[in-house]
């Protein structure tokens, strides 16, 4: 299995599944050079190298948001404990004088994989019960997400009474030290409060107590091992499949020729476009290779904003971030969210699929459809589209794609039925022009 995920990271270059292969393969080597009967007294710790492997990147992003939201709402609820008046918009907690950003990097992911870590060897160590031993390693969880929110809190605290420089700098980075420590420190206690409850009581000292083996007796019999077939044949596998890899060779990605979204059209039949320009910040994270964004109005003044993003290749961390992620990180809550057929917008013989969202900031709302163009397939599920991505890059040495989303604002008063025709309109009017730029 490891060996088929090895060979699969060679021809696709999505490196998360050499990562895993690897360990799996280091694992099945060891399985047979030690055997079952050895290996099962080692195979826990062994698990312990799955947590040194990133995320997927998508799956990353997803998880990464989602915390981003949650930190920024329970410290923005702390930063209002010292009668200090902020407002959150999103991921943006506004103090008036300052705005702090609650980017990825604070989203607390950085504390949580190694906080994982920590709780995974205490509950392998820990001496009572499994109900506790899972508490500890599944309470890392929380721990990571209401200490990192309390660092949030404190950065904003502290910027209010001392001026940006407290969420900058050699600051920034100890307060982040400190409150791993801290969360390092509430496990541990939490360790303690368990060892003290429940018949197998014990203190903390023999529960988490290291047994180490008795030292050989000086007249044990010493046996020399041969080694077993399985370990050769691992091996010989092994070295095939390093053979096979140099004689495959580096697989390049097809790169298909295409039209540049700066040549989009800005007049689309009755539909008149303004170009827009994206953030250089944004852009960086966003990793994209070609975008178009524009505001485009129709003769009786309906608005839709066109964005479309490209990826010439899918790997090494780039790839489509979905709006399902995105959009609640700018402060909008998906009120409504469907998957429609569109029968007036008819691509390659069949009504075009779109996600469907309904999303709503205070007063405000939008509607929104999106989907995936991933070579000749649309697509509107995103873990469809990473199966279509990692089949592509066997089969056809592409991992291109793009993301199309269609917006427009929905007014206090107005009938949804009217913002999906405009959004129906359009997509109808611009659906023929894309191929020239996301090709099949």
């Amino acid at each position: 299995m490891g060996l088929v995920g090895f060979f699969v990271n060679e021809l696709t270059q999505m490196f998360i599944i050499g990562n895993y292969s690897f360990v799996v393969v280091l694992m099945g080597a060891l399985l047979s050079l030690m055997g079952w009967k050895a290996f099962k007294l080692i195979w826990v710790p062994l698990m312990m190298l799955f947590f040194t492997i990133p995320l997927p990147n998508f799956l990353y992003s997803s998880l990464s948001a989602q915390l981003q939201m949650i930190s920024s709402t329970i410290g923005v609820w702390f930063i209002r404990l010292f009668d200090i008046s902020v407002y959150l918009e999103g991921n943006v907690i506004d103090l008036g004088n300052y705005q702090l950003q609650v980017v990825e990097a604070c989203s607390g992911l950085r504390y949580l994989f190694p906080l994982m870590t920590l709780g995974f060897i205490a509950a392998y160590f820990f001496k009572g019960a499994f109900w506790k031993r899972t508490i500890i390693f599944l309470s890392s969880i929380p721990i990571t997400i209401l200490m990192n929110s309390f660092r949030i809190g404190m950065i904003g605290v502290t910027v209010e009474y001392w001026g940006i420089a407290a969420a900058e700098g050699l600051l920034h980075d100890f307060e982040g030290w400190v409150v791993f420590m801290a969360s390092t420190a509430v496990l541990i206690l939490e360790m303690w409060v368990l060892a003290k409850i429940g018949p197998d009581r014990m203190p903390l000292r023999e529960a988490f107590g290291l047994d180490f083996p008795a030292d050989s007796p000086d007249d044990a019999e010493i046996r020399h091992r041969t080694l077993p077939a399985g370990i050769m044949v691992s091996g010989v596998a092994i070295l095939a499949a390093f053979v096979g890899a140099t004689l495959l060779g580096q697989r390049e990605n097809i790169i298909p020729q295409r039209q540049q979204f700066a040549q989009f059209p800005m007049q689309i039949e009755d539909w008149t476009g303004t170009q827009n320009t994206i953030e250089q910040i944004y852009l960086n994270a966003l990793d994209l290779t070609d975008y178009v964004e524009a505001d485009f109005v129709n003769g009786s003044d309906e608005r839709v904003n066109l964005y479309v993003a490209y990826y010439e290749a899918q790997e090494k961390g780039a790839g489509i971030h979905s709006p399902r992620i995105c959009i609640p990180g700018g402060g909008w809550l998906i009120d409504d969210l469907t998957r429609s057929a569109l029968a007036d917008v008819m691509v390659g013989g069949a009504p075009l699929r779109v996600n469907r969202l309904l999303i709503k900031k205070g007063n405000d709302a939008q509607l929104v459809y999106y989907w995936f163009k991933q070579r000749e397939r649309l697509l509107t599920n995103e873990y469809i589209l990473r199966w279509y991505l990692l089949w592509d890059a066997l089969t056809k040495d592409r991992t291109d794609g793009a993301l199309v989303r269609l917006t427009t604002f929905v007014a206090q008063g107005d009938d949804l039925a009217d913002a999906d025709r405009r959004l129906t309109e359009f997509a109808a009017a611009m659906s023929g022009i894309l191929t020239e730029y996301i090709p099949n």
